[in-house]
Formats: C-alpha cells, sequence, structure tokens
C-alpha cells in the first residue's frame, strides 16, 4: 500500500514472480468458444507464491457480467435457447456476503469459498474451469461449465450438470474436451474424499483484512494481455 492510501498492484514478469498480498488483480473468464472476455472481477491478493493463488472477492465490487444483447439476465430464456441468443455484457456490483478465491498453479478448476451473514460458513464450490492464465493485470480462465458443491459435513454434489449437457448440444464443448472437464471433476471428487488441500488447510476461518476495501474496476478491463503464462 502507497503512502496515500491505495493499494497498488504488483506487475508480473512470466510465471516466476508473485503478486504481494494487498495487489490488486482482475480475475477474467473468457468466453465459450469466443475471443473476448464476458467475466471480469478485480479482487485482492490475499497468498500468491508458488503452491496457492487467493484472493477476495469483496461485497459491492463493480463486475462485467454475460447478459443477453437487449440486456436482459440469461436465465430469462429457457436453457435450450440460452447459448443460442447474441449476447452482450454489463456492469453490476457483487451481491451478498464477499467470496474467497483459491487456485493452485496448473489445475483445472478452483474452489471458492462462501459466507452466510455473520460469517457463518456455507460451502466450498470448486468451479471447474481452464488452469489460470497469469498476466501482468490478473489472471484469465475460461469456464466448463460443471460444478460441484463442497458442504460443512465434507459431502458434496455435482451443480450445473444440465448446463454442461446443453453447452456439449450447442456445439460450445467438443466430446474430446467434455471428457477431459469430466476427468477433471472425477480428480476434483478424489481430492474431495480424501480431504486434501485447499479443503484440509481451515481456509474457512481466514478473515479479510479491514484496511483493503474494495477494489476498483479498470476502464480497460477488456485489454488483451500481450504475454500469458500458466
Amino acid at each position: 500500500m502507497t503512502d496515500d492510501g491505495v493499494v497498488r498492484r504488483v506487475e508480473t514478469v512470466g510465471s516466476a514472480a508473485f503478486w504481494a498480498p494487498g495487489s490488486q488483480i482482475l480475475w477474467r473468464y473468457q468466453e465459450n468458444a469466443g475471443e473476448g472476455f464476458h467475466i471480469a472481477r478485480p479482487v485482492t491478493v490475499v497468498r500468491d507464491d508458488e503452491d496457492l493463488l487467493a484472493v477476495w472477492l469483496a461485497p459491492g465490487t463493480e463486475c462485467v457480467k454475460p447478459v443477453l444483447a437487449d440486456g436482459a439476465s440469461l436465465n430469462s430464456v429457457p436453457l435450450a435457447s440460452r447459448y443460442k441468443e447474441p449476447r452482450g455484457t454489463a456492469f453490476g456490483h457483487w451481491r451478498g456476503t464477499g467470496v474467497l478465491k483459491l487456485a493452485r498453479p496448473g489445475e483445472p478448476w478452483s474452489v471458492w469459498l462462501f459466507w452466510e451473514q455473520g460469517w457463518r460458513f456455507k460451502n466450498w464450490y470448486v468451479n471447474l474451469e481452464t488452469p489460470l492464465a497469469r498476466w501482468e493485470g490478473g489472471v484469465d480462465s475460461e469456464d466448463h461449465f460443471l460444478d460441484i458443491c463442497v458442504y460443512p459435513d465434507r459431502s458434496w454434489s455435482w451443480l450445473d450438470e444440465d448446463e454442461f449437457a446443453q453447452a456439449q448440444l450447442d456445439g460450445l464443448m467438443d466430446p474430446q474436451a467434455a471428457e477431459r472437464v469430466r476427468e477433471a471433476g472425477r480428480s476434483a471428487v478424489e481430492t474431495i474424499r480424501v480431504w486434501g488441500p485447499p479443503f484440509s488447510d481451515a481456509w474457512q476461518h481466514w478473515r479479510p483484512n479491514p484496511a483493503w476495501g474494495v477494489p476498483s474496476l479498470p476502464d480497460d478491463w477488456d485489454r488483451t494481455p500481450a504475454h500469458l503464462s500458466s
């Protein structure tokens, strides 16, 4: 943090450098079968090293989200036509409590922690996705539709299997890619079964630094990085 109280982003060079705690970066998702970005979330770095990137998405953060071309919510149309409708992006703010996101280098999923009001832990959420690609302003990925919910009692369930199936029907994912996602999901389930990291690392007891505040969405949130490294 600088003398004027503003947290500056730490520039990375390749995959060898890490962001300091308190740095503000972007966590973005590329359009499925597209070129641009349709999700962008400013986050604060909690930890970044050779084993883990942990970031905090604060309540009220301005984010970019996908919408239908007329600005309506994606859920306003039936799933059978949802991925065929023209789309755009819109600005909004993260509602509810914040989210802690954890990602290990090269792993095809990230783990998100959710809390109820009053910091009552709700669940872990395994987001199946391409391994994060790092660049100087943050990290990029592509969502793979299928997810896993892990409950405080360590039980789990698949989520969004209908969306995963529809994405395949609509040509957003070929059979080979879909099988790779399923395999990634099975690997995540095995980690859950043996209760390996990050589930075993007690992140549900973590709390954000109040001095961090809420990061701002940069005007050039959709810029294309010049260099990417996993």
